[in-house]
C-alpha cells in the first residue's frame, strides 16, 4: 500500500490551538501548540535505509523517497512543527520546539494511531539560529539506535527510513571553528505521540 492510501487523520491540529502564521521563519509563537510548515524540498532524495518491520506495521510498501525526503506530499497529510518549552543547562529556556523536525500527520492503522515525522527536513518557526537540516552521520546513528533500543525493550521512537537529500549541509564536526560541508539526510521517525513534558510546560 502506498502512503497515499493510508488513513491520514489530524487529531492534534484539529484539537489544539495553532499558529496564525504559516511558514518556517523563526519567531516566537505565543499561545500556540504547533505551526503549520511544510518540509523544504530537497534536490535529489534517495531512499537509503528502510525498516521493513516498521513499514509492515504501517501497512506500506518500500519506496516513496520523494515523500520521505520532503520533496512531495500526499493528500491527507497535515505537516506541522510542534511548539514546546524546556530547560537547557539547568535553566528554563522558554520556547524551544521542533527546530528541525516536521510531523507529516497521523495515521490510523486500525490497531493504533501513529505519527510520522521527518527529522532534518528544513527550517520551522522553532529553528532559532539553525538551518533545520541533518547530516548523514547523525541520521544513521538515530536510525540504528532507535531500532536497536526498541528491540532491546526500551520504549522509544521508531525509524522507518533514511533518505539522503542530495545537498550538502555545513557543520563544524570537531567544534574547532572549521565548518565543512557534509551530505544531508532525513530520517522518518514514527511514534504514537511526540508530545513531551515541555508541550505542557510552555503553557
Amino acid at each position: 500500500m502506498p502512503l497515499s492510501s493510508l488513513d491520514w487523520i489530524s487529531r492534534f491540529t484539529d484539537q489544539t490551538p495553532g499558529d496564525v502564521k504559516v511558514g518556517g521563519t523563526p519567531r516566537q509563537v505565543p499561545g500556540a501548540c504547533w505551526s503549520r510548515v511544510s518540509p523544504t524540498p530537497t534536490p535529489d532524495p534517495v531512499l537509503r535505509l528502510w525498516s521493513s518491520e516498521m513499514a509492515d506495521e504501517l501497512g506500506i510498501e518500500f519506496g516513496e523517497g520523494e515523500i520521505l525526503g520532503g520533496r512531495d506530499h500526499v493528500e491527507g497529510m497535515d505537516p506541522y512543527a510542534q511548539r514546546y518549552g524546556g530547560h537547557q543547562f539547568g535553566n528554563w529556556a522558554g520556547q524551544l520546539g521542533d527546530g528541525r523536525a516536521i510531523t507529516l500527520g497521523e495515521v490510523d492503522t486500525g490497531e493504533k494511531i501513529l505519527e510520522l515525522q521527518l527529522k532534518g527536513s528544513g527550517m520551522t518557526p522553532y529553528s532559532r539560529f539553525a538551518d533545520g537540516k541533518a547530516v548523514v552521520r547523525s541520521s544513521i546513528r538515530e536510525f540504528l539506535c532507535s531500532e536497536a533500543m526498541f528491540h532491546l525493550g526500551v520504549p522509544t521512537t521508531r525509524a522507518l527510513s533514511l533518505v539522503t537529500t542530495g545537498e550538502d549541509v555545513i557543520r563544524d564536526v570537531l567544534y574547532d571553528g572549521r565548518p565543512a560541508p557534509e551530505p544531508g539526510a532525513i530520517v522518518c521517525r514514527v511514534a504514537q505521540s511526540f508530545l513531551r513534558f515541555g508541550s505542557f510546560q510552555i503553557h
